[in-house]
């Protein structure tokens, strides 16, 4: 499988090298980066939220848990997690369940947990359930420039 077409092509027109990485079907990011081989800890893993003027896209490694109240507090908007239906109008080209965290492609805002702030590389959902993509730490920042940051997520375990 490939990446999603806006993916693909926000990604190439910004000039950004990658490379994917192909794995058994799976369900949750977290799953996806041990199909993978990859560490959970650098494995971006998207979530659509909704508020009263829209939709963001927050992201947080796969390895982690999104702290509602503290995002609410952040974004200072009353939050509640998008339905299947709200996530396939905005990202059509993409599975449910397989968002990948540049909101740019796609003219959703990003809010970028500070925990992914300064890794070497980072892994993302291509938009199926069965492809990674792989870009530099500097890169991904550079795909994300426009993200606010802030720490609003925990580890899982």
């Amino acid at each position: 499988m490939t990446i999603a077409n806006k993916l693909k092509h926000f990604i190439d027109g910004k000039g950004v090298f990658y490379d994917t990485v192909e794995h058994h079907r799976t369900s949750t990011s977290r799953q996806s980066a041990i199909a993978a081989h990859v560490p959970g800890s650098i494995m971006a893993k998207s979530v659509v939220v909704h508020h009263e003027l829209g939709y963001a896209l927050a992201v947080v490694p796969s390895t982690h848990r999104i702290e509602l109240g503290t995002l609410q507090s952040i974004m200072d908007k009353r939050l509640g997690l998008a339905s299947e239906d709200e996530v396939v109008s905005l990202f059509g080209d993409c599975d449910v369940g397989a968002v990948p965290p540049i909101g740019a492609a796609y003219d959703v805002p990003v809010i970028l947990d500070e925990s992914l702030g300064d890794a070497d590389d980072i892994y993302f959902e291509g938009g199926d359930h069965r492809t990674l993509v792989h870009v530099s730490g500097k890169d991904f920042r550079n795909l994300t420039t426009d993200a606010r940051q802030a720490r609003f997520s925990h580890p899982a375990y």
